[in-house]
């Protein structure tokens, strides 16, 4: 059993835990910021669950868009290209699964598994 207790999330991104098979990390985008540039990000390995916590903001995931508000839930596919953009005033605070774990221990992106 993994047990995490979250208080005030000061870092924009922390990987809470990790199993062989899966992964658990906390994303805090302020109002205005993005998880980059460009819908450049992704994980060529993982499947990525996102949970929206509170908040709000607008998901381009490939050439698709969506609006994400708490109690959102978006499946983002492995090697799909994203960017999470928060688009409200408050911070957008979201939980994110990722099967298998898609962060090494510097919270980096894991690359594609070698064949």
């Amino acid at each position: 059993m993994k047990h995490v207790k979250l208080s005030r999330v000061r870092s924009p991104f922390r990987v809470l835990a990790t199993t062989r098979s899966a992964q658990a990390a906390i994303m805090v985008l302020r109002p205005g910021k993005s998880t980059g540039d460009a819908p450049e990000n992704e994980h060529p390995r993982a499947e990525q669950w996102l949970f929206v916590m509170s908040g709000r903001g607008r998901a381009v995931v490939g050439k698709r868009r969506a609006t994400i508000a708490e109690g959102s839930l978006l499946l983002i596919e492995k090697g799909e290209r994203h960017q999470i953009t928060n688009t409200g005033r408050k911070d957008l605070v979201t939980l994110n699964l990722y099967a298998p774990p898609a962060y090494g221990k510097e919270e980096q992106v894991l690359p594609r598994a070698k064949k």
